[in-house]
């Protein structure tokens, strides 16, 4: 039996115990790793020690392979009716919802998360991502198709199999729910590997499909690192289907382990730098709530974050006085405390990492206008940072931050802006400010992304398909459109004539 992290809290927003198995959840139940390797894992508010979990090597991730993949051929599967498998998941998500102040406490500590932002916002959205897909588990449906009259045909929807699901540690359980929960209601088994930093959520969520009565094999967890743990999933012939959410770097190195043994299909959900285009009609104060939301939520650890600020030159004064000051309202503080708004980056390799980019932006000659400094002396925050006076060829520009860091720049027309929002490898998200619903349109359809909001930013819905294209991935999660990334589609030619 592997150790049991618990703490007891009592805060004005939150008063209770959290419990975490810190062991690998394989084949139902908590192990110790083979050779008892661990990761210690750290609170970012203050750089202390929270617990240690159970570290997966190679052998561990076999283990936790097989074990999914004799679910899937024996108690799983085709095997259990898709009414079964929307009645689990829909178990899983009241397990949730009873214990939603303990989930968000374990997610809030373990990533830095205001508890109250964690309960309100991920959770929420947990909730409505698990019961959306338990609804489809009995309505992933083929098609007769009309040949001839001596042939009948028709196709049906088949589970690929294990999935192997690799998550990061910027929106921990909300991500996993993501993957889960269409590979799930569509019949497959999944391995998860949460990131190394923020793994405690997905280790929780092994007790909870235990208790709602997944048989053992259908939900496994291996914390590790990627180099070790990722890439023995991503390599295990048994697993046939790879989804990562995580950097572009990355995803090239996934594409490539995963050809090597058996083809698998891969979806990635990569990095972002994503433009917010707002032209000289916007509503002025929509705009810079919206954008604020946007780029400072969870200190910019977003890979839809919008951090090219590309404002139209007849309202950028303006715009740039009021975002500054929105971009001031954060307050940091406990998770637990209801005045905070603000949290740190998640560990010490981000925090340097971003303040890497903001002493590149200033050498390479852009002004920060406000921020770029650390706040206090504990834990890992970064005061809200703005630039300005940045080029197209800047890094700050160019590459993805995954912080607290805006770049604001003028631009003259629709024309001047499309071009300049284009003008990136990336290609996950963009968002649209503007009153004109024909500039809106137009504009969407020339954007080169895979999702565009117009006067918002981007926000999670179980119902909207998520994905990028360009050096932002591949493949669709949410919305109908992601039970395809987690099924085959099966053709059957039948024939009930007599000639040839």
């Amino acid at each position: 039996m592997s150790y049991v992290f618990t703490k007891q809290f009592s805060t004005p927003v939150f008063n209770g115990k959290i419990s975490v198995n810190t062991g690998l959840f394989i084949d139902g139940q908590y192990v110790h790793a083979i050779d008892r390797k661990t990761i210690k894992v750290i609170d970012p508010t203050n750089e202390s020690a929270i617990t240690e979990v159970a570290c997966a090597m190679e052998e561990d991730v076999d283990a936790a392979v097989k074990a999914a993949d004799r679910a899937y051929r024996e108690t799983w599967g085709l095997q259990v009716p898709g009414y079964e498998r929307g009645r689990l998941l829909n178990r899983l998500a009241d397990l949730l919802e009873q214990n939603i102040d303990e989930v968000s406490a374990i997610e809030a500590i373990d990533c830095g998360k205001m508890f109250l932002h964690v309960k309100t916002m991920d959770i929420a959205n947990v909730l409505s991502i698990i019961r959306y897909f338990a609804g489809w588990a009995d309505k992933v449906s083929g098609k007769t198709i009309e040949t001839e009259e001596s042939k009948f045909a028709y196709t049906r929807y088949e589970p690929v199999g294990v999935c192997g699901l690799i998550t990061p540690w910027n929106f921990p359980i909300m991500v996993t729910a993501s993957k889960i929960a269409p590979a799930l209601a569509a019949g497959n088994t999944v391995v998860i590997k949460p990131s190394e930093v923020t793994p405690l959520s997905a280790l929780k969520l092994g007790e909870f499909t235990a208790e709602a009565g997944f048989p053992p094999g259908v939900f496994n967890v291996i914390p590790g690192y990627g180099t070790v743990a990722g890439q023995a999933l991503s390599e295990n012939p048994l697993v046939r289907k790879i989804s990562l959410t995580g950097s572009t770097s990355t995803g090239r190195i996934i594409m490539e382990t995963a050809s090597k043994t058996n083809l698998k299909r891969t979806t990635l959900e990569l990095g972002g730098k994503s433009p917010n285009l707002i032209f000289d009609d916007a509503d002025l104060e929509q705009a810079v709530r919206w954008s604020s939301l946007g780029i400072f939520h969870h200190s910019g650890q977003m890979c839809s974050a919008g951090s090219r600020i590309y404002v139209q030159e007849g309202i950028y004064d303006k715009f740039l006085a009021a975002f500054t000051v929105a971009s001031q309202a954060g307050q940091p503080g406990s998770v637990f405390d209801a005045a905070t708004s603000q949290g740190p980056v998640v560990s010490l390799v981000q925090y340097e990492r971003v303040m890497g980019y903001i002493k590149a932006g200033t050498t390479a000659g852009a002004r920060i206008h406000v921020g770029g400094t650390r706040i206090g002396t504990t834990g890992y925050y970064i005061q809200p940072t703005i630039f300005v006076d940045a080029t197209a060829d800047m890094s700050i520009v160019r590459e993805e931050i995954f912080g607290p860091v805006a770049v604001i720049i003028r631009f003259k027309n629709e024309a001047d802006a499309i071009e300049m929002a284009n003008d990136s490898m990336y290609g996950l998200a963009s968002n649209i400010f503007t009153a004109d619903v024909s500039r809106a349109l137009r504009v969407a359809n020339a954007l080169d992304a895979g999702c565009v909001n117009i006067n918002m930013a981007s926000i999670a819905d179980s119902r909207v398909p998520f994905g990028g294209i360009k050096g932002s991935g591949f493949g669709k999660e949410l919305g109908e459109y992601a039970l395809g990334a987690y099924t085959n589609v099966k053709a059957v030619q039948i024939n009930i004539g007599t000639n040839l």
